[in-house]
């Protein structure tokens, strides 16, 4: 016992145990809404006759590259299970059932989430490729080793998660700095609330807003993202001030548009630097286990370790955005829109029921749930949920190299009227028979002015600027060979 006191009165952050309780019922959160996603969407995208079925993916690639349970088994039942299972266990710690069980079971608890995600993260491929994957699964890491109810936060776990957010703030305000000259000359937000990726419900009116606050914006952006993160790492009250600076920064853009959790995750995280001891007044704890004070010393190193390529990549001329160093996603490099879109181009997909195509064809669309299509159609408010297959046609209205692997084999599904991948669609114009042939053309979108809005009851302006994929049909019965 005095060697274990001797150990670790310097562990314990007794004062943040209002902090640590909300950071991690939100996170929990943001794990129920990730599996929540997984489980409606997974086997239409990745699952047995998915778009880029995952079972393919693990055949081709060692588990080692990729440690995913599902290198083990990987049919529709059982990955669907996984993503229920997941949103179950998640929903079981927002309700507080990890702050019920003894330390090493809450450890558990939250080991399960982590290896959960990571086994879709590693067989998600495109769908999922994007950096707030990687955030989700480096704070579930570190949230294994932030105790519960039964002990003091460890300040080590704290310092951690000050330090992921850093590198999530510092590197998003370097990779901007340093690419597109829009960022430096203040006049990147003239385009973006109109190209980002998935608008939301106020984007138009954050479009419209005076030149004058947009470059009021860029700037504070910069403030917020290459400044104040330096903040979190001052004794309090400065890095609390700076953590709300961030909050307020994160909330501004989640009302600007949607970005899956990412900017759910980046506040829960500065929580972290969040002390709200004066207020509440610190709670007692029992005695930090010495064998909690070991493993949480030994994740710390590893960290520290791990810390090094990120480290190297926020130092270099030829940042890279949102990498993963390794398969366990546990010490990456984040950033976004280094460079920004000055035009917003959309794929719209028609299909037509009929057996000859003619200049007079009857085409009907395909409406996405959040992408735009119709122009009468305000965006809808969908993050935290991530539309996967909505952000991968962004990507694909950019290059058609992107399509590359899933968009022929998404037509297709179209063509036999798959109702998984049916599912994922906001409208099929096509409910009883599926359509003879379907095409994609590229529009340029716009947002309307205030005096098209009033005229028209338009959001969007859209022009016709070439054909994306000529009409395409099935040969013979469903799943039959593909006429291009």
């Amino acid at each position: 016992m005095a060697a274990m006191e001797w150990f670790t009165p310097w562990f314990p952050a007794p004062g943040y145990g209002l902090s640590r309780l909300v950071l991690q019922r939100a996170l929990a959160g943001v794990y129920l809404v990730a599996f929540l996603s997984a489980a409606l969407q997974f086997r239409a995208l990745l699952g047995e006759r998915g778009l880029m079925p995952a079972a393919a993916f693990t055949r081709r690639v060692p588990f080692r590259a990729s440690p995913s349970l599902f290198h083990w088994r990987c049919g529709d039942r059982f990955t669907g299970a996984c993503a229920w299972a997941g949103v179950a266990l998640a929903a079981a710690v927002v309700g507080g059932a990890a702050d019920a069980v003894p330390l090493w079971a809450a450890m558990v608890m939250w080991a399960l989430l982590w290896f959960l995600y990571l086994s879709f993260v590693n067989v998600g491929q495109v769908f999922y490729g994007f950096g707030w994957e990687s955030l989700l699964l480096e704070s579930g890491f570190l949230a294994i080793f932030l105790g519960n109810a039964q002990t003091s936060p460890p300040v080590l776990t704290l310092w951690l998660m000050r330090w992921l957010l850093f590198r999530v703030e510092f590197g998003a305000g370097l990779i901007k700095w340093r690419g597109d000259a829009c960022w430096r000359n203040l006049t990147c937000l003239y385009y973006h609330h109109e190209t980002q990726p998935m608008p939301g419900p106020l984007s138009w009116f954050f479009h419209h807003l005076p030149r004058r606050m947009h470059r009021m914006e860029v700037a504070a952006n910069h403030v917020a993202q290459l400044i104040v993160p330096f903040g979190l790492f001052f004794p309090q009250p400065v890095a609390t001030v700076a953590a709300g600076l961030i909050i307020v920064t994160q909330l501004w853009l989640v009302l600007s548009g949607n970005f899956s959790w990412l900017n759910w995750l980046t506040i829960v995280l500065a929580l972290s630097a969040v002390d709200p001891s004066p207020a509440t007044g610190a709670s007692s704890y029992g005695h930090t286990p010495l064998w909690f004070a070991v493993m949480v010393c030994l994740a710390t190193v590893l960290i520290v370790v791990l810390s090094w390529w990120p480290t190297r990549n926020l130092l270099s001329r030829t940042q890279q955005m949102n990498r993963s160093f390794n398969s366990l996603h546990l010490v990456n490099t984040y950033g976004a829109f280094g460079s920004v879109t000055r035009v917003r181009h959309e794929i719209v997909l028609e299909g037509t029921d009929e057996e000859q195509i003619t200049p007079e064809t009857a085409w009907h669309e395909y409406e996405f749930k959040g992408k735009p299509g119709n122009v009468r159609r305000l965006p809808r408010q969908f993050a935290p949920y991530h539309l996967r297959l909505d952000w991968q046609m962004w990507f694909a209205a950019l290059s058609p190299a992107y399509t590359r692997g899933w968009f022929e084999p998404f037509v297709s599904r179209l063509l036999e009227n798959d109702p998984a991948t049916l599912r994922l669609l906001h409208i099929n114009p096509f409910p009883q028979q599926p359509p003879t042939h379907v095409r994609a053309l590229l529009y340029r979108y716009r947002f309307t002015t205030r005096e098209q809005r009033r005229a028209t009851g338009a959001w969007w302006h859209r022009s016709f600027e070439r054909e994306f994929l000529p009409p395409v049909a099935l040969t013979g019965r469903p799943g039959g060979r593909r006429r291009w």
